[in-house]
């Protein structure tokens, strides 16, 4: 059975038992501050779950694009190492909210896999939640004897609560769950071991495939638990091992999720993959063979994650979760550049494959495509060069090292600093006869993650409710006050923030943070204090106002009130965005698309598909057409609630990563309609005027628009005014401003080649001098000195005196403008006959002189801050020659 029949059986079956079949989320979360990405089928679910938004049914089935680089059963760098985990994974999932329990639930699940996929019950293991007195959850007994009319009592497993106590995290809901496991075993070895005993023992045979959830209780702060007040079940059945079962296969990898992927790099690499079937021996041929293995098994797995989030709008960076993604190609490229001798960019052919085989289901992968592409080859690109560079100062530590042991700290910094990994190194250095201190790396590293877990902890409190029910409504459309009482709040408490309260309101003008746009601040007041409100966010359907104190009584009438002056200066710069894409597609062409935006008070930036640097005609037109339609003074026209088909037929501008409702809001500004939810300006006029202040490049493809309106754009040109005032006092205040900076440049172009036949001259007259000075060490003719001159005319006299002769050893030294260098020149003879190295010799004598520095074997340089050390180095220069 084909992979993409295994995906429509399945949720044709839950459409048959009443379910409303919903598209996948993004696998990148814009709207959930708790997660970066998606990594459970029930994260777009949870609003749901914790009673704070009404689903559009009761009975919802999907299969959702997840992404997991850490958990209970999971490490990014574990992956390709077993053959059924996974970076990037489906998930198929069966919902009930407050509908069905675990009746319905089990059956169901036992008629799919029984009856529609035909799997024997013979290979099928089920287990059910043991108890757990401490915390006063009693055994599943329900579950047990559902399971007893349907299977064996001896396939039925009692489970601890490490695997059969599902958590949505520290708080919050949650519940016993009824995993099944299949057994894909051959019958000779079912006969040997019972399938029973390998459950959960990470066997790579006997694996779970589906794990059903059943939502009864609420996790508190304090740990304890309390009934939900209605039930839920959370179905979850991984995608890839459902098709490895189902294809009669031992390996995800050998199905056809991944043997698309898998017969693409051999054709790149010319290596042979060998699937799950081969059995391998301990001969250094099958050695080799194994990494090979793992390697591919790495490349195919993570091209999935990284083309999928890319393509739902997350770019690999330094931050968040962009660093996830680029840790997760960059360990894909190493693989390749380490196992498959792959030296150039090839991981991104793999999306062409991608693209037709999960296009249909998915179709952002195949829209994106050619972004997605361009972004993996230039991040391919990128860090086979930092591996470059990565080689060569791994060889200046080895130079450095003194035993037979490298630091493991020097290890760490390369890893840390530069991104080189640690596994090639160590690889290198065995290579080089050297062993890696791991203690000492393993201690870096985990120092590392205590400082990064210290940062970014937080503890958060329950919910203290004053008025119950899910009452909120957002009213900052046509308000920007409004009369409000309190419904509940939490404290939370993080190193990073302190401690900070969270305040839920019945109604609310404030804007929470989102779509690019900053959350509002302002303040809440009632007849006897103010309470500053200083950002807010959405979480879980619920807006968010943070506060740094609470008010003295919570249960009192309040005026919540926006900053306007912030606020207007935002919706400024939002409008701003619109008018520019729509600039951009008109000058630049309907390729570009909006891949990101930031909007606050001060400016706005704006991230869009691009394949070239905009030139300055360009981005003049851009001005001038956004311009243009603020003196048009186009009034805003503002569409709620209206179908989302409707508007996209209107012409409407939707943007790819987003998730959108059945009914969403359209933004109108004459010929610019997008949809979106954030503030805007009542006419485009309110604008005053649109500057840009830079263009450049995010990754292949991406460029980025930074700019600014009214406010900013009268500071702006205040500032250039008064700059130009500088240099006319400058200049004398001349009549032609132009003019006299033309005639200042001609004239230190002609100082400038003086000065340069100045040097030359000076040059030749010190080399008559020098020469004398050179003195013959060990069949060498050795000099250093200090000479006055600056660096440029340093290595001119470095050459002229390296031509003497074929065994010249020179280090001269410099302080023009006090910043001291060293220049060293070997003559090429001597770099390979005595094993000299100029790289070597200007980063030991650098230290003297408190900096560093690199080169060519037979030319480098060296700069520092100590010009007081500079005769210590020449003096120590001597014992590279004797």
């Amino acid at each position: 059975m084909k992979s993409q029949d295994v995906r429509k059986q399945f949720l044709d079956f839950f459409a048959s038992k009443g379910h409303l079949i919903v598209p996948s989320a993004p696998i990148v979360l814009k709207d959930d501050p708790t997660l970066m990405f998606n990594n459970s089928g029930m994260a777009q679910f949870k609003e749901y779950f914790l009673g704070n938004a009404t689903p559009k049914s009761n009975r919802i089935a999907d299969t959702q694009k997840c992404l997991r680089v850490s958990g209970k059963h999971n490490d990014l760098e574990d992956v390709g190492f077993d053959t059924y985990h996974h970076t990037m994974f489906e998930m198929l999932g069966n919902w009930s909210f407050g509908d069905y329990f675990k009746k319905e639930a089990i059956n169901w699940a036992w008629e799919l896999l029984t009856e529609v996929y035909k799997i024997p019950k013979e290979n099928l293991y089920v287990s059910v939640f043991e108890g757990n007195p401490e915390e006063n959850v009693p055994f599943d007994q329900e579950a047990w004897d559902i399971w007893k009319g349907l299977i064996d009592e001896d396939r039925i497993i009692l489970g601890n609560k490490k695997d059969n106590f599902w958590e949505m995290g520290d708080q919050g809901p949650c519940g016993p769950c009824s995993e099944i496991h299949v057994d894909l075993r051959p019958e000779e070895d079912k006969l040997k071991v019972s399938g029973k005993s390998l459950v959960n023992n990470d066997h790579p045979q006997v694996v779970e495939i589906w794990n059903n959830v059943f939502m009864e209780f609420n996790r508190k702060a304090d740990g304890s638990l309390e009934k939900l007040p209605a039930q839920h079940v959370d179905t979850g059945m991984g995608f890839e091992r459902l098709c490895m079962a189902l294809q009669g296969k031992t390996s995800n990898y050998d199905t056809d999720v991944f043997t698309p992927l898998i017969e693409k790099v051999e054709q790149i690499t010319g290596l042979k993959y060998t699937t799950n079937d081969v059995i391998l021996n301990d001969s250094e041929e099958s050695q080799e063979q194994n990494k090979t293995n793992i390697a591919i098994r790495v490349v195919v797995d993570h091209v999935r994650a990284v083309a999928f989030a890319i393509a739902d709008g997350q770019l690999p960076s330094n931050t968040g979760a962009g660093y996830v993604i680029r840790r997760i190609l960059r360990r894909a490229i190493r693989y390749g550049f380490t196992f498959l001798n792959i030296k150039e960019p090839f991981i991104n052919q793999l999306v062409a494959v991608l693209a037709d085989q999960m296009g249909e289901f998915f179709p952002e992968i195949k829209s994106q495509q050619q972004l997605v592409t361009n972004v993996i080859r230039e991040e391919e690109a990128s860090f086979l060069r930092t591996l470059d560079q990565g080689l060569q100062l791994l060889e200046n530590v080895v130079a450095e090292t003194k035993g037979p042991t490298v630091s493991g700290t020097k290890a760490f910094e390369l890893y840390d600093t530069f991104g080189f990994p640690i596994d090639l190194t160590a690889l290198i250095l065995r290579e080089k006869g050297f062993e890696l201190d791991e203690a000492g790396f393993n201690v870096a590293m985990q120092a590392q993650k205590a400082r990064s877990r210290a940062a970014s902890e937080v503890s958060t409190e329950d919910w203290s409710v004053l008025i119950p029910g899910n009452v909120e409504t957002f009213v900052g459309y046509d308000q920007s006050e409004s009369d409000v009482k309190i419904t509940r709040i939490r404290k939370i408490d993080s190193k990073k923030d302190g401690v900070l309260y969270q305040i839920v309101l019945d109604n609310t003008p404030f804007y929470p943070e989102g779509g690019g746009q900053v959350g509002d601040k302002g303040t809440l007041v009632s007849a006897n204090e103010t309470i500053e409100i200083i950002d807010t966010k959405k979480e879980n359907n619920l807006i968010l106002h943070f506060a740094k104190k609470l008010p003295e009584n919570v249960n009192a009438s309040f005026v919540a009130k926006v900053n306007q002056d912030l606020r207007s200066l935002s919706s400024r710069n939002h409008s701003a965005t619109h008018l520019m894409h729509q600039a951009l597609r008109s000058i630049l062409g309907t390729h570009v698309e909006q891949k990101g935006s930031l909007v606050n008070p001060n400016y706005l930036r704006f991230d869009f598909s691009h394949f070239a640097k905009m030139t300055e005609t360009e981005l003049q037109q851009v001005e001038d057409f956004v311009n243009a339609r603020i003196q048009e003074q186009l009034p805003l026209i503002e569409r709620r609630n209206i179908p989302v088909q409707q508007a996209l037929e209107e012409g409407a501008m939707a943007l790819f990563g987003e998730k959108y409702g059945d009914n969403v809001r359209a933004i109108k500004f004459g010929k610019s309609m997008e949809l979106c939810g954030g503030i805007h300006v009542k006419n485009t006029a309110e604008i005053w005027h649109f500057k840009i202040v830079s263009e450049g490049a995010v990754a292949a493809g991406i460029r980025r628009i930074e700019a600014i309106t009214s406010d900013a754009v009268k500071a702006h040109f205040a500032s250039y005014e008064n700059t130009l005032n500088e240099v006319k006092n400058a200049l004398k205040n001349p009549q032609d401003i132009l003019k006299a900076v033309h005639s200042m440049q001609e004239e230190n172009a002609k100082l400038a080649k003086q000065i340069e036949a100045l040097v030359k001259n000076k040059v030749k007259i010190l080399k008559a001098g020098l020469t004398a000075e050179i003195e013959e060490i060990n069949g060498i003719q050795f000099l250093a000195k200090q000479v006055d001159l600056n660096p440029e005319g340093a290595k001119d006299l470095a050459y002229e005196l390296g031509n003497l002769g074929n065994n010249v050893f020179l280090v001269l030294a410099t302080a023009d403008e006090e910043k001291p260098m060293l220049t060293c020149y070997i003559s090429k003879e001597l770099v390979a006959d005595k094993n000299l190295n100029a790289g070597q010799v200007v980063r030991e004598l650098g230290k003297f002189i408190q900096g560093g520095g690199g080169g060519q074997p037979f030319f480098a340089t060296a700069g520092g801050k100590n010009t007081a050390g500079i005769q210590q180095a020449l003096e120590k220069a001597i014992e590279f020659v004797k």
